[in-house]
C-alpha cells in the first residue's frame, strides 16, 4: 500500500518537567534496538523484578507459534503480587483503591468515597476468595462472570478469582441481556457476579434485570451473587440467587486463603472483544508475561511513584480497565482511583473536581473524553485547581492533535509530558508510548511515540514489507512479546486467522499506521470493520445482527463515519422486507431493537433505507464501498460486484439526507 497521508503536526514538544531522563531520539533508537535484539533476556530480566513462588526453567517457548508461553516452569499469582506483598510490607496502611461513587449531594460534592488501603484489600479479597472456594466450591480452571458497576467489589471479586486460579470474564456494564448471555456461554461460566443495580447520570442501570433476562439462556450458570448498591428491591430467584453481604458476613475478618501456586502460562481471564464477523472474540491471557508486561509500562509509561494519586478513567469493563486500574496500578502498590459514573456528571467539571478533590497526579483518559470537554469550554477546567497533575496519556483511539494540545495548555500547563498510547485487548498492555519513565524523546501532538522496550513494531505494505516512510501502511508486531494472547477460547484456529495468517510470522492488529521520519507511530484506527465508538469497540457483525432482529429489517451494512467528539458512529443502511414502508416511527423502533439487543452504548447515529446493498456474487456485503459513499472517499474497484446499481442507491439515500440537513440549517 503506498498511499501518501500529510503528518498534521511536525514541530515536537520537550516538557519543562519530568525531563530528567531526556535522550535525542537517535539515542533512544540505539537502546531499543539492542532490547529488540535480545529481547528473549531483556524480558527475563524484566520478569525478574516480579516475586515469583518458583523461577522459570524456559524464558519462552516458541516451538509451537503463534502460541507462545512465556516464563513456562516459573509459578505465580496476580493476586499475591498485587495485594499479599503490600500488606505484609510498609504499604499496609496505603490507600490501594480510592473510590468515589456517582451521586452527589446538594452542594455537588460526591455523596459516597470509599478508601480501601492494602491491608483492607488484602481482608476483602482473602474473604471472597473463602466464599468462592468454599460455600460456591469453586477451583482451579472453573470460569465465573462479572457484570458489576464500577464499585470497589468488581476488582475485589477479579483479585479473589484469580487467587484461586478461577478464571473471570469481566463484562462491562453497559451490555444488553443477548450480548451478555452469549458471553456467559461461550465461557461457560458458573457462577455470576452482579449488583442489584449501578449509578449512571442520576438513574439507576437495572443491572439485575438484565442478568435475569440473560440467564434464561445460560445453561452453566447455577449461581448468582448480587452486590447492593442502590438498595432498591430487585427480584431473587430463591436457590440461586444470594445478596453479598448475606453470604460474607459469617465469614470472619482475619481468614486466610492460600494463594495458588499458578503456571505462568495458565489462563487469568478471558475478557471479549468485538470482531468483524462471527461471534465476539474471547482473548485469553496468561498471568506471568501479562504481569511482566503491566509491571514494565507502569514503571516505564506512567513513570509510576510511591507518593502519586493514579487514575485511569476507563471502565473495568474493557481491558484498559482490567491492566490499568486494577492489576497494573495494584502490581505496583500505587494508589488507583476508581470512579462510578460518567466524567460530566452532573456538571461538567465533575473530572476536573475529582483531579482537585484527590490531589491526582497521573491522569489517563481517552480522546473522546477530552473532546467532550473541550466542547463544554475552558472555564469548567480553570475552576479547579489541577497542578497536582505531572504527567498525562491518552487511550483508546489515535487523538487528534487539537485535543491533544487543549488538554496540554489547560491541564499540563505547557510543562508535563503528555503522551498518546497504543494497544489493544489482544496485546495486554501498552505497545506504543512515549515513556517519560524511563528515557523521554520529544513529544509530537498527535502521535503514539515510538515500540516500547522490547517490542518491534512496524508500518507494512500489501506484500509484508516495510511502507515508505509517511505511507499507510499496516501496523505489525514482529517478535513475541509478554502479555500476548494464549488463544481465543475454545477457538485457536480462529487465533491464527485473525491474527497471524495476513503476514505470516508477524502479529496483525488491523489498524492503519504511518511511520514518519523520526521513527514515530502515527496510529489511524482500524482497517478492518470494528467502529470504535468513544473509545468503545463495536463490531459491525453485533450492530448488524440486532438490526435483522427487528421484523421489519431483511439485510443491514453497519459502517462508521467518522465524528468530531466520539471519534466514528454508526451509520446502517437497511433494507426493508417486503411491504414495509420506511417511517419515522419505524426508525425509531429499529433503533430500541439495537439498543435492546446490544446495549445502551449501541447508539446507531443514522439510519438509512435502500432497496439493494452492495454485494460481491458470493453475498459478502461491500462495506467497504458504502463506507467509501459516505465519507467521500473514492469507491475504488467494484467489478466485483453483484450489481453496481447498489452503489446508486447508497449515493442516492445518503445525498437526500445531506439536502435535508443543509436545509434545517
Amino acid at each position: 500500500m503506498s498511499v501518501s497521508w500529510a503528518l498534521p503536526f511536525e514541530q515536537k514538544i520537550i516538557p519543562k518537567k519530568g525531563a530528567s531522563k531526556l535522550v535525542d531520539i537517535n539515542t533512544y533508537k540505539e537502546i531499543h534496538s539492542q532490547t529488540v535484539k535480545e529481547y528473549r533476556n531483556f524480558w527475563a530480566s524484566v520478569a525478574s523484578e516480579l516475586e515469583w513462588f518458583k523461577p522459570w526453567e524456559k524464558v519462552l517457548d516458541d516451538s509451537n507459534p503463534p502460541f507462545y508461553k512465556w516464563f513456562v516452569g516459573g509459578e505465580i499469582n496476580a493476586s499475591y503480587l498485587a495485594v499479599d506483598r503490600h500488606a505484609k510490607s510498609w504499604r499496609k496502611n496505603k490507600v490501594a483503591i480510592l473510590w468515589e461513587g456517582e451521586p452527589v449531594d446538594e452542594r455537588g460534592n460526591p455523596k459516597e468515597v470509599r478508601k480501601l488501603t492494602y491491608h483492607d484489600l488484602y481482608k476483602e479479597v482473602n474473604r471472597v476468595a473463602y466464599l468462592l472456594k468454599e460455600k460456591y466450591k469453586l477451583k482451579k480452571g472453573d470460569t465465573i462472570a462479572i457484570y458489576l458497576p464500577m464499585i470497589p467489589e468488581l476488582p475485589i471479586f477479579m483479585l479473589a478469582a484469580a487467587r484461586l486460579g478461577v478464571v473471570f470474564t469481566v463484562v462491562f456494564s453497559g451490555f444488553s441481556a443477548d450480548a451478555l448471555a452469549n458471553r456467559i456461554n461461550d465461557a461457560e461460566a458458573k457462577l455470576v457476579v452482579t449488583a442489584d443495580g449501578g449509578w449512571r447520570r442520576g438513574k439507576i442501570v437495572e443491572l439485575k434485570q438484565i442478568v435475569d433476562k440473560a440467564l434464561e439462556k445460560t445453561p452453566t450458570v447455577k449461581d448468582v451473587i448480587v452486590v447492593r448498591r442502590t438498595g432498591h428491591k430487585v427480584n431473587m430467584m430463591e436457590g440461586r440467587d444470594k445478596y453479598f453481604d448475606e453470604v460474607i458476613k459469617d465469614i470472619p475478618q482475619n481468614v486466610y486463603v492460600e494463594p495458588e501456586r499458578l503456571k505462568s502460562e495458565d489462563p487469568l481471564y478471558i475478557l471479549y472483544t468485538s470482531g468483524t464477523t462471527g461471534k465476539p472474540k474471547g482473548i485469553v491471557h496468561d498471568i506471568g508475561g501479562y504481569e511482566t508486561l503491566l509491571h514494565a509500562t507502569m514503571r516505564w509509561v506512567f513513570d509510576i511513584r510511591d507518593d502519586d494519586i493514579y487514575w485511569c478513567t476507563a471502565d473495568i469493563g474493557w481491558v484498559t480497565g482490567h491492566s490499568y486500574i486494577v492489576f497494573g496500578p495494584l502490581t505496583e502498590g500505587a494508589t488507583t482511583v476508581m470512579y462510578e459514573g460518567a466524567l460530566d456528571y452532573p456538571q461538567p467539571d465533575r473530572w476536573v473536581s475529582i483531579i482537585e478533590r484527590h490531589s491526582v497526579t497521573i491522569l489517563y483518559t481517552s480522546p473522546t473524553a477530552i473532546r467532550t470537554f473541550m466542547k463544554f469550554g475552558e472555564e469548567w477546567v480553570k475552576k479547579h485547581d489541577t497542578s497536582t497533575v505531572r504527567l498525562i496519556h491518552s487511550v483508546g483511539e489515535p487523538i487528534n492533535p487539537e485535543a491533544q494540545d487543549w488538554m496540554w495548555k489547560l491541564v499540563g500547563r505547557e510543562e508535563i509530558p503528555f503522551g498518546s498510547t497504543w494497544w489493544m485487548t489482544e496485546t495486554g498492555g501498552i505497545m506504543i508510548s512515549h515513556l517519560p519513565g524511563l528515557y523521554l524523546i520529544p513529544m509530537k501532538p498527535g502521535t503514539n511515540g515510538m515500540p516500547i522496550m522490547g517490542v518491534e513494531a512496524d508500518v507494512v505494505n500489501d506484500d509484508g514489507k516495510p511502507s515508505n516512510l509517511e505511507d499507510r501502511g499496516y501496523l505489525v508486531i514482529k517478535n513475541p512479546w509478554p502479555g500476548m494472547p494464549l488463544t481465543i477460547y475454545k477457538d485457536p484456529e480462529r487465533y491464527v486467522k485473525v491474527y497471524w495468517s495476513k503476514f505470516p510470522g508477524m502479529f496483525y492488529a488491523g489498524d492503519y499506521a504511518v511511520k514518519d521520519r523520526d521513527g514515530y507511530f502515527w496510529i489511524l484506527g482500524r482497517a478492518d470493520e470494528v467502529i470504535k465508538v468513544s473509545g468503545h469497540r463495536l463490531g459491525t457483525y453485533e450492530l448488524e445482527s440486532a438490526l435483522i432482529e427487528h421484523p421489519a429489517v431483511a439485510e443491514a451494512a453497519v459502517v462508521g463515519v467518522p465524528d468530531p467528539v466520539k471519534g466514528e458512529v454508526p451509520y446502517a443502511f437497511v433494507v426493508l422486507r417486503s411491504g414495509q414502508t420506511p417511517s419515522q416511527q419505524l426508525t425509531q423502533e429499529i433503533l430500541k431493537t439495537v439498543r435492546e439487543k446490544v446495549g445502551p452504548i449501541a447508539v446507531v447515529d443514522k439510519v438509512f433505507f435502500v432497496s439493494k446493498l452492495p454485494k460481491t456474487r458470493s453475498g459478502k456485503i461491500m462495506r467497504r464501498v458504502v463506507k467509501a459513499v459516505v465519507t467521500k472517499a473514492e469507491v475504488g474497484d467494484i467489478t466485483t460486484l453483484e450489481d453496481e446499481a447498489s452503489v446508486d442507491e447508497v449515493k442516492k439515500a445518503y445525498e437526500e439526507f445531506k439536502a435535508e440537513v443543509g436545509k434545517s440549517s
